[in-house]
C-alpha cells in the first residue's frame, strides 16, 4: 500500500514532478491552503512536500502534533526556517531539503540573478520611473542612477549565489570586498576582508547571501546600520530573519538616500502584513519588494522539485 502524501506547494506546472510524487505515494494536492485546512487533514497522512516560497504554513509544534501519521516532511528548498527543526526531529520525523544537495543547488542560479536583477533595477530607479511615467510624466531628473563600474559591492556570504552574485558585479566593472569568515577566496579581483566593519564602511551596495542560523538571526541591526554608508542600496534575496526590521526601518527614515530591495520578509510565512519593513514600504519609493521569486524560474523549479521528489522516492524506498 501506497504512502499517503499531502502536497501543499503548486507544483502541477512543473514537467515530470506530479509523475515522480504519484509513482511513490498516494498523492492529494492543494495549492496554498490556509493553516485551518492543513490542520483538518494532516491527521490522514504519513508525508508532507512544501516549499517555502508560496505558503502561509508554517510546519511547527500545532501541525506536527496533528500529524498523528506524519513522518516526513519533504522541502523543494535549500531553506529549512519554515519548519520547526527540533519539534520535528523530537517528534522523530524525518526532514529532507535540498540544503545539502551540492551537485544539484549548484545548477540553480535563478536567486543570484534575481540579487543582481534587484540591484540593477534599483540603481536605474527602474520602477519608480516606470510609474512617474505611466502618470504622465516624462522627467529624468529625478531618476539620475549608479553607474556599477565606479562602485564598490559589499558581499555578505561567499557560498554558492554570493560567489555568482560576485562574478556578475565584476563583469559589470565594479569593486568586490567579500565577508564570510568560512571561506578563502582565490581570486585576486575580489578582496575578502576580515571585518565585517570594513565591508560596511566602504560598500556602496551590500548583498547578503547567508543561510538562517543562530549565528545570523538578526545579525544586520543597529550596529551594522551605524557604520554603513547613508545612501547604501541593501539587497537581501537570502531571508529576512537576518534582518532586525525595526533598526532597518530606523535607518532608512533618517537617511533619505538609503534603499533596500529584498526578496524576504522577516516572518514572512506566518505574519509578512506586521512586518515593520512592509510597512514601511507602503510609503516609501525607497523599498523594493518581490514575493520571495528569486529560485522562482521554469529552470530552477524543475531541477529543484524534481530533486526533492527523487529524494522522498528514496526515503520511502528505505523504509518498505
Amino acid at each position: 500500500m501506497k504512502p499517503r502524501l499531502l502536497v501543499i506547494t503548486p507544483v502541477k506546472h512543473i514537467q515530470g514532478v506530479c509523475v515522480k510524487l504519484e509513482t511513490i505515494a498516494d498523492v492529494t494536492y492543494i495549492n496554498d491552503p490556509s493553516i485551518d485546512e492543513v490542520l483538518s487533514i494532516i491527521f490522514e497522512y504519513d508525508a508532507l512536500y512544501t516549499n517555502p516560497n508560496k505558503t502561509k504554513i508554517y510546519i511547527g509544534k500545532d501541525l506536527i502534533d496533528a500529524g498523528k501519521k506524519l513522518k516526513v516532511v519533504c522541502t523543494a528548498s535549500t531553506g529549512t526556517n519554515h519548519i520547526d527543526m527540533d519539534y520535528a526531529k523530537m517528534k522523530g520525523i524525518s526532514v529532507l531539503s535540498l540544503t545539502e544537495e551540492r551537485d544539484i543547488i549548484n545548477k540553480i542560479s535563478s536567486t543570484a540573478e534575481h540579487a543582481f536583477a534587484l540591484t540593477m533595477t534599483s540603481l536605474r530607479n527602474v520602477i519608480t520611473s516606470n510609474e512617474d511615467v505611466l502618470s504622465g510624466n516624462w522627467d529624468y531628473e529625478k531618476f539620475i542612477g549608479r553607474q556599477m563600474d565606479g562602485l564598490t559591492i559589499g558581499v555578505v556570504g561567499y557560498g554558492r549565489l554570493g560567489s555568482l552574485y560576485s562574478k556578475y558585479c565584476l563583469a559589470f566593472g565594479s569593486k568586490v570586498k567579500v565577508y564570510d569568515p568560512y571561506k578563502k577566496i582565490n581570486n585576486n579581483k575580489i578582496k575578502l576582508v576580515n571585518n565585517i566593519d570594513e565591508l560596511l564602511s566602504e560598500s556602496d551596495i551590500i548583498s547578503f547571501h547567508v543561510h538562517v542560523s543562530e549565528e545570523t538571526k538578526n545579525m544586520v541591526n543597529i550596529n551594522w546600520f551605524n557604520k554603513m554608508k547613508k545612501d547604501v542600496l541593501l539587497v537581501n534575496t537570502s531571508r529576512g530573519d537576518i534582518i532586525v526590521e525595526k533598526d532597518l526601518v530606523n535607518f532608512l527614515s533618517a537617511n533619505k538616500k538609503a534603499t533596500i530591495a529584498t526578496d524576504v520578509l522577516a516572518d514572512e510565512i506566518r505574519n509578512r502584513t506586521e512586518s515593520p519593513l512592509f510597512k514601511y514600504a507602503l510609503n516609501s519609493d525607497r523599498v523594493t519588494i518581490t514575493p520571495h521569486i528569486g529560485g522562482m524560474t521554469k529552470e530552477a523549479q524543475e531541477i529543484a522539485y524534481n530533486h526533492a521528489a527523487l529524494i522522498l522516492s528514496k526515503h520511502f524506498s528505505k523504509l518498505s
